[in-house]
């Protein structure tokens, strides 16, 4: 199953994904990953450190923004590039989302970056479900 596409018409100046899943867990992985994806190819990135998050939010769609701009300030603060996710969303009546996030130390001379992601944006983020399928679009500020 496609995990993620970029959508090419949707931001001129910025990047626009879609990501999918069968179930929250997988469409917020897959949202990651293509985060990340964005910045460096996942094939050069090792799982060497573990780092937990827990988040909580009203909206599904406010949960996946602030998952996604916390993996960015990781990337900011701490120089980490991640590949690998393990996540557990629970709704009762709030949502509230487990991870631990597998990378390691950004290094230029191994990594093959791309772009340096600033934001995660609101402008056109969607969280929906379709045929038993989840689906997110996504426009980060490069």
């Amino acid at each position: 199953m496609e995990r993620f596409r970029f959508l090419e018409k949707i931001a001129i100046a910025d990047i626009a994904f879609e990501a999918y899943g069968n179930t929250l867990d997988e469409l917020f992985e897959s949202s990651a990953l293509a985060l990340f994806e964005a910045m460096a190819k996942l094939e050069t990135v090792e799982a060497k450190e573990t780092v937990k998050i827990e988040l909580e939010s009203d909206k599904i769609e406010d949960l996946l923004f602030d998952w996604l701009s916390e993996l960015v300030y990781l990337k900011d603060a701490k120089a980490l590039l991640f590949c690998q996710f393990q996540l557990k969303i629970d709704d009762k009546r709030k949502y509230y989302l487990q991870a631990q996030a597998q990378g390691e130390i950004i290094n230029p001379a191994k990594h093959h970056l791309k772009v340096d992601v600033k934001a995660v944006t609101y402008h056109m983020l969607e969280v929906k479900r379709e045929n038993n399928q989840w689906t997110s679009q996504v426009i980060l500020d490069i």
